[in-house]
């Protein structure tokens, strides 16, 4: 090859070299467009959604979703079947906490953890909302009196946490967490407030149901296994004798069943309730030993979300609990 000819070859070289390198230029160039877009269109995905608010447990993700309709994504910490008191969240439960928009629980009397993951979150920008922190919770005075050596740092089982099973607080509920969103997102804080007062109106219609069927009954008592009904108790101007009181898995004395018995034989009590996420022995020794029915009342502490997926859900529950009642108070 001549001199000549190398040079041309090297120079033509040098020249296909340069058009690779813009070649591949442009190549990055462009993926990193289409990525810079990609993301762009993915945080506009994530506007979209709206807010992604994390709930406890069951009662908590129904209001939650009612208020929240189309404006963002609700879930729930806790299955059904879980235990609100005694779970303890993973360390992926507290990372989707701290970079969620929100964090909802309804209180530390139930979700005794809580307080726990509220000192992790000082870092993080989530909004947390108490749904029952203007509801006045009372303490059941046996139970008190049971516990009243505890430690000062154990939960204090006399404050009884079943506050939405009481269909007037479930609206203060209801408009605690839909004031709170507004104030976070108040660009949708008309469809919130909207979203509320028609769930409202269904709670007050079954508030209204349990006035109407118990406003003439005689018979005021009914009788569960597990004391979780106290405040539907005192809304409608009813009395839950228990045989375990607030702690569902306490040991019951045979001296107290015989004189809860002994009870329901002379008061004509029609029926025993226990709990549907709870063990019923108890509730199944005395009814056979009384000759009475056995029932379920549900705390709504969870449903399965099968269930959910049928209709099932606070409303359908309730109704199903007053029509179990009935069959005691009349």
């Amino acid at each position: 090859m001549s001199k000549q000819e190398s040079l041309r070859f090297m120079k033509e070289k040098k020249m296909n070299h340069l058009k690779l390198k813009k070649l591949v230029l442009i190549f990055v160039m462009t993926m990193l467009v289409l990525v810079g877009c990609n993301k762009e269109e993915g945080a506009a995905n994530d506007e979209s959604n709206g807010i992604t608010v994390i709930t406890t447990f069951y009662p908590v993700f129904e209001f939650t979703s009612q208020v929240v309709g189309e404006n963002g994504t609700v879930s729930s910490l806790l299955s059904a079947g879980q235990d609100s008191h005694s779970y303890e969240p993973t360390p992926k439960d507290l990372a989707a906490i701290a970079e969620a928009d929100v964090f909802i629980y309804s209180s530390e009397y139930m979700e005794t953890w809580v307080p726990d993951v509220l000192s992790t979150l000082e870092d993080s920008d989530v909004l947390v909302i108490e749904a029952a922190e203007d509801i006045p919770f009372y303490e059941n005075v046996e139970e008190a009196h049971n516990h009243e050596h505890e430690e000062e740092h154990e939960h204090n089982h006399a404050v009884d946490p079943h506050v939405w099973l009481d269909p007037v607080f479930a609206q203060e509920m209801v408009s605690k967490i839909a004031t709170e969103l507004s104030s976070l997102d108040n660009e949708n804080a008309g469809s919130y407030e909207i979203n509320a007062n028609e769930y409202k109106q269904k709670l007050q219609q079954l508030n209204d149901d349990y006035e109407t069927a118990f406003s003439s009954a005689e018979h005021r008592i009914f009788v569960v296994q597990h004391a979780a009904f106290g405040y539907l108790a005192r809304r409608y101007q009813l009395e839950e004798l228990a045989v375990s009181s607030l702690t569902s898995g306490q040991e019951v004395s045979p001296s107290k069943m015989a004189e809860i018995g002994t009870f329901i034989k002379e008061n004509e009590v029609k029926a025993i309730y226990y709990q549907d996420s709870a063990n019923s022995k108890i509730a199944e020794t005395l009814a056979s030993e009384t000759d009475v029915d056995l029932e379920v009342l549900s705390a709504l502490e969870g449903i399965t979300e099968s269930d959910q997926e049928q209709g099932i859900d606070y409303l359908y529950v309730m109704k199903e609990n007053l029509e179990a009642l009935k069959k005691t108070i009349r």
